[in-house]
């Protein structure tokens, strides 16, 4: 399961069925998880915890320092979960101790060549993020979002559940929660509706949708005027009750601004 080539610190700690491709090389302070396949020349440094069933497609830089020029070598992390898919050429970095000190992948994430996470981001679960997609310091993405190739995503730009953001896009400002954006620079274009139906969402929670993406975009309303808008929609169902907390949780910490 361990090529010959790999070079491997003793202080590394790999569960059972982990393997490790030609060339690669596993740091002093990584942990990975069963069933997870390192490729070929695949470099994982730094305190490093990796869970199970991730693949790591070849010449990925996984833990390596932040690329932050404060940074002076604290003990710092990168977490990453169960079942992520990691392809060609992707560079996760550590956290640093201006921030939490923690780079997190959550589960089940599908991430395509040559996309950077830099330090202190949190990416939640089930995304999708295609090819050369650049996420800067502190961008935090939710669950189920899918983000087009290309994209680059401003520091401290959250990104919610469900968002969907198209190919090229530059992101300089949150996109909420089960909306659509495009564009350089990114506008808000609709609102989402296939990600959530693929997911098992309702028709009524889909119609829902529509009508957050209404109270926000298309309205003529302030932030605060659509947030309640989006209030009043309370008490259909305790499903639809989730996706407004959500929303109206997500506007709440929207401290750059949501695109428009």
């Amino acid at each position: 399961m361990i090529h010959p080539t790999a070079l491997i610190h003793s202080g590394a700690k790999l569960a059972e069925g982990v393997e490790v491709g030609a060339y690669s090389i596993i740091g002093e302070h990584v942990e990975i998880g069963a069933g997870t396949v390192v490729g070929p020349h695949v470099v994982i440094d730094g305190h490093t915890t990796i869970g199970r069933d991730n693949r790591f497609f070849q010449f990925a830089s996984i833990g390596a320092a932040p690329q932050d020029k404060k940074y002076k070598g604290e003990p710092t992390r990168l977490v990453i979960g169960d079942g992520n898919t990691i392809r060609e050429c992707c560079t996760l970095n550590l956290g640093t101790a201006q921030d939490k000190g923690v780079t997190t992948i959550g589960n089940d994430n599908w991430i395509m060549a040559y996309v950077h996470v830099a330090h202190d981001c949190i990416i939640g679960n089930h995304n999708i993020i295609a090819n050369s997609v650049q996420f800067a310091g502190h961008v935090e993405v939710g669950n189920r979002a899918l983000i087009g190739g290309l994209c680059g995503i401003h520091q401290f730009v959250r990104i919610g559940d469900f968002a969907m953001i198209g190919f090229q896009a530059r992101v300089s400002q949150d996109v909420p929660p089960f909306m659509m954006a495009s564009g350089n620079p990114v506008e808000a274009k609709g609102p989402h509706q296939e990600g959530p139906r693929r997911a098992g969402y309702s028709d009524a929670q889909l119609d829902n949708i529509k009508k957050m993406h209404r109270a926000l975009y298309r309205g003529g309303n302030s932030l605060e005027q659509a947030k309640q808008a989006i209030t009043a929609l309370h008490g259909q169902s305790p499903e639809i009750d989730a996706d407004v907390d959500n929303m109206l949780g997500f506007l709440e910490l929207a401290t750059r601004g949501i695109v428009r």
